[in-house]
């Protein structure tokens, strides 16, 4: 029985065209040939190691050196890094390991370690000697991987790109036990899934809407909850160790009273200690233009902000493609909490070809803030369905595999940031919600030629965030304004804020005069003079809200994308191709792509 046929070949957008039956790929991450087609590429510098005099000959010998495409890459993109590699020679060269012994020597790399299982060394070689190694036949130089012994998998390229895959096993992986809750208000989640196991802690249904049914029966939450921290093999989320609460405020339409919602952040707040939520999900938003203010759902997120719960909400997806939107609406209007906008990363790796996805809201606030405050991947992101859920029946074109959907939105790229927030607080659970917001605001990465404010300071860049450890604080110039309230707690005082901002426009430089903001990637100059405008904050009252626009005063919405259309290649991988994604060194931050602050305190911290 023939269980496939060898000479298959396949094309996308991030792999290229290749013949598997050949193991020949032509691409972005492999280069091109495979093991069959590689020849031994001439050494630049002479090598006096007569290594071909020393075979033996028969069927075992290899005449040629394998080195793989991922560090060619690497060694032609930056040739002064160093790369961490295993290098193993063929058994019928016996000399090989000496003689490769030998030319780390020369080149004054004496520090390896001895692989003699597998006839092979490991060593941190110098990018630029690379081709040294080709002119050696027989070795094979293949990356020194982290190995993922948790079994995370995910057949998209979202969790790799943002470099939240780091997160699921390794060094970065949160120890058993630290990673915190999360609390996804939204319609549900579906329980008793392989995405979650026995991680949902609490499933509460707060929702006073006649059409919301027991479980999930919308859908959105557990696809929300998926990307936040889904586990199920080929689908894994942003931190999959992460545990969940279900906060159900949304009907099976996708619709929730705003007041419901209010009601789950009070929940939040009342068990957070319980069950550990440190950080809350709002994939939702209202549907009154309002000041934040003056807005209940803006105050109930800040007092979850206020209290160390860290809040994260999308921006919403009314944005258009030809210019801001704005983003008038709780709680993404809110400007302590994390609002997210969402990206398209393009169905390649190389995080240069991202833009901001064209209906994802951006631009000011009724009170001048710029918004979101970065973003993630949104667009063509695959998570978890309930079968019999409306989502699924409506959508039923973008069901990718059973209990499966494909959509867009900045619902989901919010949960992404809910989950690397995760990742962050489990290295540092000393961290504020403050700390938290500026950690993911300065170590992102910017999206180059999208319009200025579409994606905030920038797209999540997860490998940088985790190693910083003294972020500063976006939210300084606001925190000037809290007061204490009667329950001992912390409140905004928003009348000395309006006074404040009204006598002088540069009330938020100090937000901005950190002197850890000067190591990021962005302008941060550029973003202190658009984080905050007088000009359009100053003509807004609560009296130039449209009511009128408003159909019902008391409604908050989905933030799932309409009208998207279904992405069918180079968003998802093979297992093969998410493997090589998992070991690429070029998704994981080196040290010398790192801000000078990162690593001049990595250095404190190790002395």
């Amino acid at each position: 029985m023939n269980d496939g046929n060898r000479g298959e070949t396949r094309s996308s957008a991030l792999w290229g065209t290749g013949n598997r039956g050949g193991e020949t790929r032509s691409n972005a991450l492999w280069g091109k040939g495979g093991r069959g087609a590689i020849t031994a590429l001439v050494a630049m510098l002479a090598v006096s190691v007569p290594l071909a005099a020393s075979g033996t000959g028969g069927s075992g010998k290899n005449s040629s050196t394998y080195i793989a495409p991922v560090l060619k890459k690497r060694a032609g993109t930056k040739p002064n890094a160093k790369m961490a590699v295993i290098i193993t020679a063929d058994s019928s060269f016996g000399n090989s390991n000496r003689d490769v012994r030998r030319l780390l020597a020369r080149s004054g790399l004496n520090a390896y370690r001895n692989l003699d299982v597998v006839n092979g060394l490991s060593v941190d070689l110098p990018a630029n000697k690379l081709d040294d190694l080709a002119d050696i036949p027989g070795l094979t130089v293949t990356p020194d991987a982290p190995v993922h012994v948790s079994g995370y998998t995910s057949n998209q390229l979202w969790p790799y790109e943002s470099g939240l895959s780091k997160g699921w096993s390794g060094p970065d992986a949160p120890a058993p036990g630290t990673a915190p809750t999360i609390a996804v208000l939204d319609s549900g989640i579906q329980q008793g899934r392989a995405d979650f196991g026995n991680r949902v802690l609490a499933s509460v249904n707060l929702s006073t809407l006649p059409a919301n049914s027991a479980g999930d029966g919308r859908g959105h939450g557990t696809f929300v909850a998926g990307i936040a921290a889904g586990a199920a093999d080929g689908y894994a989320g942003a931190t999959p160790q992460a545990n969940l609460v279900s906060v159900d405020v949304m009907d099976d339409n996708g619709v929730a009273r705003t007041s419901d919602v209010i009601a789950g952040c009070q929940w939040v707040l009342a068990n957070k200690a319980k069950y550990n939520i440190r950080i809350a999900n709002l994939s939702l938003h209202s549907g009154t233009k309002s000041n934040f203010t003056t807005d209940p759902l803006d105050k109930a997120v800040e007092k979850l902000w206020f209290s160390g719960v860290v809040v994260v909400a999308a921006a919403g997806n009314y944005g258009s493609a030809t210019g801001p939107s704005g983003v008038p609406y709780a709680p993404g209007n809110d400007p302590f909490v994390i609002t997210v906008g969402a990206i398209d990363i393009g169905g390649t790796k190389n995080r240069n070809d991202d833009f901001n996805a064209p209906w994802s809201a951006y631009g000011r606030t009724l009170d001048g803030f710029m918004k979101p405050d970065l973003a993630a991947p949104g667009r063509y992101m695959v998570g978890p369905v309930p079968a019999g859920s409306t989502l699924a029946v409506e959508r039923a074109d973008k069901i990718v595999a059973p209990g499966y959907i494909q959509l867009s939105g900045t619902s989901f790229a919010a949960p992404a940031v809910a989950g690397a927030a995760a990742q962050v607080l489990a290295k540092h659970p000393e961290y504020t919600p403050d700390q938290v917001k500026g950690v993911l605001m300065v170590s992102a990465k910017p999206v180059e030629g999208a319009d200025l404010g579409s994606v905030g300071v920038g797209e999540l860049q997860m490998g940088k965030a985790v190693l910083m450890l003294n972020p500063p604080n976006p939210n300084a110039g606001l925190n000037r304004f809290l007061a204490s309230d009667p329950t001992g707690g912390k409140v905004f005082d928003a009348v000395s804020w309006s006074s404040a901002a009204k006598a002088s426009v540069s009330w938020n430089s100090v937000s901005w005069n950190s002197i850890s903001w000067h190591d990021a990637s962005w302008d941060v100059v550029s973003w202190s003079d658009v984080s905050w405008s007088s000009v359009s904050w100053a003509d807004v009252s609560w009296a130039d809200v449209s009511w009128a626009d408003v159909s019902w005063n008391d409604t908050s919405y989905e933030d799932a994308a309409e009208g998207d259309a279904n992405h069918d290649g180079g968003y998802e991988l093979t297992p093969e191709e998410a493997e090589a994604l998992m070991a690429d060194p070029e998704l994981a931050p080196s040290p010398d792509s790192l801000p000078a602050a990162v690593t001049e305190e990595l250095g404190q911290a190790a002395g």
